[in-house]
């Protein structure tokens, strides 16, 4: 089935007007006429075409507009799954992913620490203020360390921060500031006490796996546990 012929009538007007102007007999009212209806049907033409013009500009601004939200709904999307909703630092696996690409690349201090008696925390002041707690803690390492460290909660009160450094020394170091900046930091009410951190280094050359990282770092960090909390242990 043939498709119907939008420009039909325009068609039959530039015909008529194609046979007037050849028609050596035709007279001036002929041609009026004929002028006329082109006219008429230009204007019609003018008419369409900025309507179809108008209706383009707002498709193109919809489309434009559909598009930044699906740019926005994509980065939201990746953001939830790198990120523990909780406090904003990465998650486990975005974590182990980012360790290992800086593992791949050079040397790297791995740094696990846990809330010292957390339980307790939850058991005396409540669950809120238990999240309260992890919250301040991951401010506290971002407000030490930088947004541009890798900052994870591995778990519910345990942390690990990916550190590239050549000196494991540098890495102790490091470790010890992040102890004592915990253990000083003021928490809200209701928590009246403060509230320290156990926390275990590994330093590792570059191409270390990072469940070998991370396993010396675990082992460092019940090390800290063993001797009475509230300090670092870096791993042999």
């Amino acid at each position: 089935m043939a498709e119907p012929d939008l420009f039909a009538a325009e068609s039959a007007v530039l015909a008529a007007a194609r046979a007037a102007h050849e028609d050596d007999g035709a007279g001036a009212a002929e041609y009026r006429r004929v002028l006329g209806e082109m006219m008429a049907h230009y204007e019609r033409l003018m008419r369409e075409t900025r309507r179809l013009i108008r209706r383009s500009d707002r498709a193109e601004r919809d489309m434009n507009q559909l598009n930044r939200q699906l740019h926005e709904l994509a980065g939201q999307l990746e953001y939830r799954a790198t990120h523990d909703p909780l406090t904003g630092a990465l998650n486990r696996a975005a974590l182990i992913e980012h360790a290992s690409r800086l593992l791949e690349q050079g040397d790297l201090a791995l740094i696990v620490l846990d809330i010292d008696h957390f339980k307790q925390v939850n058991d005396d002041f409540g669950h809120p203020a238990g999240d309260a707690v992890i919250q301040a803690v991951v401010r506290c390492l971002v407000s030490l360390l930088g947004d541009q460290v890798a900052i994870g909660r591995v778990g519910g009160e345990e942390f690990s921060v990916a550190w590239p450094t050549r000196h494991g020394a540098e890495a102790a170091l490091l470790g010890e500031r992040v102890c004592h900046a915990i253990a000083r930091e003021v928490f809200a009410a209701p928590i009246n006490r403060p509230v320290t951190a156990s926390v275990g280094i590994s330093w590792n050359p570059c191409g270390t796996s990072f469940d070998t990282a991370y396993l010396r770092a675990d082992e460092a960090l019940y090390e800290a546990k063993r001797a009475g909390r509230n300090c670092v242990r870096l791993a042999p």
